[in-house]
């Protein structure tokens, strides 16, 4: 894409919009870059873009600006029904995200991973998956380092895998994955979109522009995911914990088993170094997007066996008096905690935080079935008990510590205290890393 000359104005100063503003400014592009954030504020981003000759809209969005330009590119964090953005698409500005611009300048396969959890997980197995098959790997995405970081490098690769979020897919208009993976669909970020349909149609935009050459790698025991499957474009290639499946990859009596055009792999599952079902279809979706995209089965085999659990996404911390601990501080969303809670029975289930919105009532079914004691925190625990607290013993604590000296007190020899709560964690701890390590830290003080 010719930016020379062109008027580009990067929306938002996280890492995402420096790295395009960046991009555009080397390629001879006029660059204004706007944010809602004070200098002050923003010294570390402006600092990277120290060199470049970028105007700078801070404290304010000015619409002329908006409507002047030739191209303007939204951070994820920016909401698209921001008053200046709504007026420049009714004037006909092109509006694209950082991962349409990149992908118009990515020529290789990519493999694009979304859902409403794994993301991280099946994304970073993938591209260990790759790189052991001898391929150049670019991972990137969501997961941290921009795609446009790799176009403006002009790095060489083979493959590309990146973790596409729900914000990121608003602005596309070309942008088509090779392969795309949707892991899962629940109710998620309802503070950023009117609504779970709306939500689930942003998901839904990484297979848009896909066609029959191409392949959508779904989750075949979400009702949601498989529902929407049957109107895409893309050559279907679904994964199942469930049913058997005769082309696809599903998991059965201990094996995981690949089948396409009649070709038959199988993997078996003892010796995985990782826990819990969620991995299994993390596992499941990443070898399906490898084996699809040209890689051995040998060396897949090998890098999944090999994979450990990212940290904060059902991670074991220690076994006391029989009992033992599991730190799953990643899992914000009601859809997270689903899944850790069918790997385990007999659980001292630690949860809530901030309110995200959504109903906890899906959960009910297996705190009804494998929860015996239900131990809340946080803002969310009013509204958490009214809807959970009914179905097994539930009580209160005021902090982590106290809520961890309760569990264990509660929890017979053989149990698991799983520390999974389904909110976000900004009432009480700076994010959900600082939560994990209170919980740690209490667990080890046990």
């Amino acid at each position: 894409m010719e930016l020379k000359n062109k008027n580009i104005l990067v929306v938002g100063l996280a890492k995402t919009g420096v790295a395009c503003a960046r991009y555009a400014a080397a390629r001879g592009a006029r660059v204004t870059v706007t944010d809602m954030r004070s200098e002050t504020a923003l010294a570390g981003a402006l600092a990277e873009l120290a060199g470049y000759a970028i105007i700078r809209e801070l404290e304010r969005h000015d619409e002329a600006t908006f409507l002047a330009s030739d191209l303007i590119v939204v951070s994820p964090g920016v909401p698209m029904d921001l008053p200046p953005l709504v007026a420049a698409q009714a004037a006909g500005r092109e509006i694209v995200s950082e991962i349409e611009l990149a992908a118009r300048g990515i020529d290789v396969p990519l493999a694009a991973i979304t859902g409403t959890n794994g993301k991280t997980t099946t994304t970073t197995i993938l591209g260990e998956i790759f790189k052991q098959n001898g391929y150049h790997t670019y991972v990137g995405g969501n997961i941290g380092t921009p795609l446009i970081d790799l176009v403006a490098s002009r790095q060489l690769v083979d493959q590309v895998v990146a973790e596409i979020s729900s914000f990121q897919l608003e602005w596309i208009s070309t942008f088509r994955p090779t392969v795309a993976a949707l892991l899962n669909l629940s109710e998620d970020h309802l503070d950023r979109y009117p609504d779970y349909h709306s939500y689930v149609a942003a998901k839904l935009r990484i297979f848009e522009n896909q066609t029959e050459d191409d392949f959508a790698v779904v989750n075949r025991d979400d009702e949601l995911v498989w529902h929407h499957a049957g109107k895409l474009s893309a050559t279907l290639f679904p994964f199942s914990r469930r049913h058997e499946l005769d082309e696809g990859i599903f998991y059965k009596d201990g094996v995981i088993t690949y089948r396409h055009n009649g070709h038959e792999e199988c993997f078996p599952t003892a010796a995985l170094r990782v826990q819990g079902v969620h991995n299994l279809e993390n596992i499941m979706a990443a070898t399906a997007c490898a084996l699809l995209l040209g890689c051995r089965p040998d060396e897949t085999f090998e890098s999944i066996l090999c994979f450990e659990a990212l940290h904060h996404r059902m991670e074991f911390v220690r076994q006391v008096n029989g009992v033992s601990y599991y730190e799953d501080s990643k899992a914000t969303n009601v859809g997270s905690v689903e899944k850790a809670l069918e790997s385990f029975t007999g659980i001292t289930l630690i949860a809530g935080g901030k309110d995200k919105g959504g109903a906890y009532a899906p959960l009910a079914p297996l705190v009804r079935e494998r929860v015996n004691h239900l131990v809340l925190i946080g803002e969310a625990a009013d509204r958490m008990e009214q809807e959970l607290g009914s179905l097994t013993m539930t009580l209160r604590a005021a902090t982590m510590e106290e809520a961890v000296l309760t569990a264990a007190r509660l929890t017979a020899p053989g149990g698991t205290v799983l520390m999974s709560p389904a909110c976000s964690s900004f009432d009480m701890f700076r994010d959900y890393e600082e939560r994990a390590q209170r919980f740690i830290a209490a667990v080890k003080a046990l």
